[in-house]
């Protein structure tokens, strides 16, 4: 079963993941250049900024898809840099998508199984031969699963095929597949696109319960300034791969390098 790590206030406090000097270049561009932040265990940490700003490049150095030339990356003090991508997800370490990847051609529960993989003990003979062995953890994967379902009201949809849900529904199950690896570590990229407005309303106090009953740290890169300042304990603001702030979201909002490089350029 999934299990909590703690109320927020009792987990908060020490840095699960640090980044310093993070630096990548494509040709000529420079898509992060010196990036460096702390995100405390138990919050929620918005990365925002223009688009360009570098903000899916630093996900994807993070999780393992990209090398950088220089910098670290470090995840409860463990070095992630030059670790394949399963690796990093054995770690605890789950994303979502700007663009929604999910198996479109299965069920909404089947792939929020398949995000319970990594969890699997049993072995290829242990599902040939439909074990004991193999029958108690397919029973408690699916638990997980229908815990989530329960979580993310979809049990409505479980059988469906997730091509014919709508945008919103689909994000939801892409999140839900991510918190099937139960997640220490939670990125969520453009998590609010395509949702209407009242599912974006929803999706802030889901992001927040996701903290709070799932004991997942969330960093969260989201263009919807609302949802931000909604939800998040600290935002740190990107502009062509450089950190020009980060700060409780109060303050990031009024200083003026953000309003010329984003928030004025938003119209928010």
């Amino acid at each position: 079963m999934l299990e909590s790590r703690g109320s927020p206030g009792e987990r908060a406090g020490a840095d699960l993941l640090e980044i310093d000097d993070l630096a990548i270049r494509f040709g000529g561009i420079s898509a992060l250049d010196g990036v460096s932040l702390r995100v405390a265990e138990g919050t929620v940490t918005s990365v925002i900024g223009p688009n360009g700003a570098g903000k899916t490049t630093l996900y994807n150095c993070i999780c393992g898809l990209y090398r950088p030339h220089r910098g670290r990356v470090r995840l409860a003090g463990e070095d992630l840099l030059g670790l394949r991508p399963d690796a990093i997800a054995r770690r605890a370490v789950a994303r979502t998508f700007q663009t929604i990847e999910l198996f479109r051609g299965m069920t909404a529960l089947d792939n929020l199984l398949l995000g319970r993989h990594l969890r699997f003990r049993a072995t290829f003979w242990d599902a040939a031969l439909a074990t004991r062995r193999w029958w108690a953890e397919e029973a408690r994967h699916r638990e997980v699963a229908e815990r989530i379902l329960d979580f993310l009201d979809l049990q409505a949809v479980r059988n469906r095929r997730v091509g014919d849900l709508p945008v919103g529904q689909q994000k939801l199950v892409e999140l839900g597949r991510a918190l099937a690896l139960e997640p220490r570590l939670l990125l969520l990229d453009e998590p609010s696109a395509g949702m209407t407005v009242e599912e974006k309303e929803d999706l802030v106090f889901r992001i927040g319960d996701v903290r709070d009953e799932f004991g997942a740290t969330v960093v969260l890169v989201e263009h919807d300034l609302r949802v931000v300042m909604g939800i998040s304990d600290r935002v740190v603001v990107l502009d062509h791969g450089v950190v020009i702030a980060a700060g409780p979201p109060e303050a990031v909002q009024r200083d003026p390098e953000v309003i010329r490089a984003y928030l004025g350029e938003a119209g928010a």
